[in-house]
């Protein structure tokens, strides 16, 4: 299965274009940023007023919460007061568990979004096996709940996002497919079928997770089958010119037709957190699928004000705008060195540098150049967890053009591992080049990933710090996500100290190594039962120093229970005031006052005997 036109040059996928309200998503219109406000639903003044805050600093597109057909009607004052006050921003009806919600809020939006993981149905974690029959009667079941949606919003001109999230897929789903990206993709196309059976194609798609790599995985799995879909509908006509019904949908030439399969893409990773370790997560995720040419309009997930994740989203976006389709090179006769749909890091052969073994199963590590060693070689020792590892001027390694066929010859001749990088200079994409170095280099050779292969003496004496993390994030994280690097090195940011916490907040972002406390949190919204960001600032204060240890924070149940199963422990709102606390996806204890509930998260962590003391302060002597 192909995921886009090629790993190693850039080209946006082609799609059908959908309209929320006047703005166009898909087709040829740019990637659109959005985001969610975080007030309660009810509170008419605050809703205008964040949304009106958002499409001032250039959001594109506002998605409210409507947990009850309450809240949802209540969205007819909302857009009243947005028009009163000239703000024509769409305005996305988010949808959990009620379809009568949906079916009101459809009154007075642009667009719905729907979970398919429970739209029509209810979580239990229910270990129960379907037959045949069983599961196409619960389809039907599906079926029935989710056409009047569907034929009010076609006949009213609504568009839809059927968006599934990993931590809130169904029973019926988690049964047949298990917790996994092929179940996240099934679930959304069994409630694609049923539109495009009713004749309704105004939706779009998203499959989101706290898991970057769950993440990359699903979205490319979900494009596959898109593209195999498309393949399979041009192959039925059988009564149109072959030339056309030939073509190679992933091509930008390709014509859409009215019963394409080509929908536009919702990118976000959600649950990011907050600070530099939500904004590295969501580069990685949404930054790689847009580097693959994936992805029409985005959603950066943080755990602060709405306001913050639009300039993030914005650089995201810009980061790919200005590339030209088919500019960078390509490489046909290399396969890839990767599962595109299923993580593997890629096998290599251990060697040691500076004292520091890499490659095989070692961690994967930091290097740092000697100019920048020597600015903070005087407090190396109080540096803790961000030390720098191995000088790359001692490291022996072997730089490449991954575009010259005659640079591997020796390399791949050498029956001992060799440490090996992309030599700086090159005007070649990161990604693209890194991926073409593994698939021509054997794989018994450890890589040196880099962030850009801009020289590092000629780069500007202080960069902008967001653009640099986001570069940094994309490129690494992309392939780590990939399973390609045995060690990284952030060059692009001057200051040896950031740089190096930068390099770190990447591998444990992308799950390739954990040396720190490991938060999943969720940003607020409507649905929210207590204030995330005061909340997840006790929750790091208390636990901060417990180091591997991975704990979601989740303000509703809508995706909490479905998270727990990615974390050691899991704080959820359970009812005003109250506090769930979960090991696993197992709840433990029930409607704890909210005042007491980070210390019994602190007790549950003790019983479980992950608790640690946190260090005594060093006193300056």
């Amino acid at each position: 299965m192909n995921y886009c036109a090629s790993p190693f040059a850039y080209q946006r996928r082609a799609t059908r274009e959908v309209r929320v309200g006047h703005v166009g998503i898909g087709g040829s219109n740019p990637i659109r940023v959005q985001s969610m406000i975080t007030c309660d639903t009810m509170d008419t003044a605050a809703s205008i007023q964040q949304t009106l805050d958002l499409a001032a600093v250039g959001c594109e597109i506002v998605r409210i919460t409507a947990p009850t057909v309450k809240d949802a009607a209540n969205l007819q004052h909302i857009v009243a007061g947005l028009r009163e006050r000239g703000c024509n921003v769409p305005i996305v009806a988010d949808i959990h568990f009620k379809p009568e919600a949906a079916l009101e809020a459809a009154k007075w939006v642009e667009k719905v979004r729907i979970n398919p993981g429970n739209y029509a149905d209810s979580k239990k974690f229910k270990i129960l096996e379907y037959t045949d029959a069983q599961y196409a009667a619960e389809l039907e079941r599906i079926r029935e709940r989710f056409t009047p949606l569907v034929l009010f919003m076609k006949e009213h001109g609504r568009a839809m996002r059927i968006g599934t999230n990993h931590g809130s897929l169904s029973d019926r789903i988690m049964n047949r497919y298990g917790d996994t990206p092929l179940g996240m993709v099934e679930s959304a196309l069994e409630f694609a079928r049923i539109a495009r059976d009713l004749g309704f194609h105004d939706f779009m798609f998203s499959m989101k997770s706290s898991n970057p790599k769950v993440m990359i995985e699903a979205y490319r799995l979900l494009v596959a089958r898109l593209y195999e879909l498309e393949a399979g509908e041009a192959s039925s006509r059988n009564d149109e010119p072959a030339s056309n019904v030939d073509s190679d949908p992933r091509c930008s030439s390709f014509v859409i037709r009215h019963s394409s399969w080509l929908y536009p893409i919702h990118l976000g990773v959600t649950e990011a957190g907050d600070g530099e370790d939500g904004r590295i997560k969501s580069a990685i995720g949404i930054g790689s699928l847009l580097n693959d040419g994936i992805g029409d309009t985005i959603r950066v997930s943080l755990t602060e004000d709405s306001v913050h994740e639009i300039p993030v989203a914005q650089a995201l976006v810009a980061s790919v705008a200005a590339r030209i389709p088919n500019s960078d090179f390509r490489s046909p006769n290399s396969a890839l060195s990767y599962d595109p749909f299923s993580y593997t890091r890629r096998a290599t052969g251990r060697l040691e540098r500076d004292g520091v073994a890499l490659g095989a199963e070692e961690l994967v590590r930091v290097v740092i150049r000697q100019a920048s060693f020597a600015q903070i070689a005087h407090k190396v020792k109080a540096m803790g967890d961000y030390q720098p590892e191995i000088i790359y001027e001692n490291a022996r390694i072997a730089e490449i053009d991954p575009r010259d066929p005659g640079a591997f010859v020796q390399i791949n001749a050498s029956i001992l591992p060799q440490f090996v990088t992309v030599c700086d200079g090159l005007d070649l994409p990161v990604i693209a080049a890194f991926r073409l170095l593994a698939a021509r280099l054997d794989p018994r050779h450890p890589i040196l990933l880099k962030d850009t292969l801009e020289n590092s003496e000629l780069r500007p004496p202080n960069p902008e710090f967001l653009p640099t993390l986001l570069t940094a994030a994309t490129n690494i994280g992309a392939l780590l996500c990939d399973g390609i690097g045995d060690a990284v090195l952030v060059q692009g940011e001057p200051a040896p100290g950031q740089s190096l916490r930068l390099a770190y907040n990447i591998l444990q972002a992308a799950g390739s190594r954990i040396f720190k406390t490991d938060y999943v949190a969720c940003p607020s919204c409507g649905r929210t039962l207590f204030n995330l960001q005061i909340t997840t600032a006790k929750i790091k204060a208390a636990t901060a120093h417990l180091k591997g240890v991975k704990i979601a924070i989740m303000g509703c149940i809508v995706n909490g229970p479905g998270e727990m199963a990615d974390a050691d422990f899991g704080y959820v709102g359970g009812a005003p005031g109250k506090v769930n606390l979960y090991v696993g996806k197992t709840p433990v204890k029930f409607n704890i006052p909210e005042a007491e509930a980070v210390d019994r998260l602190q007790d549950l962590i003790r019983e479980h005997g992950k608790w640690v003391d946190a260090p005594l302060p060093v006193l300056a002597v």
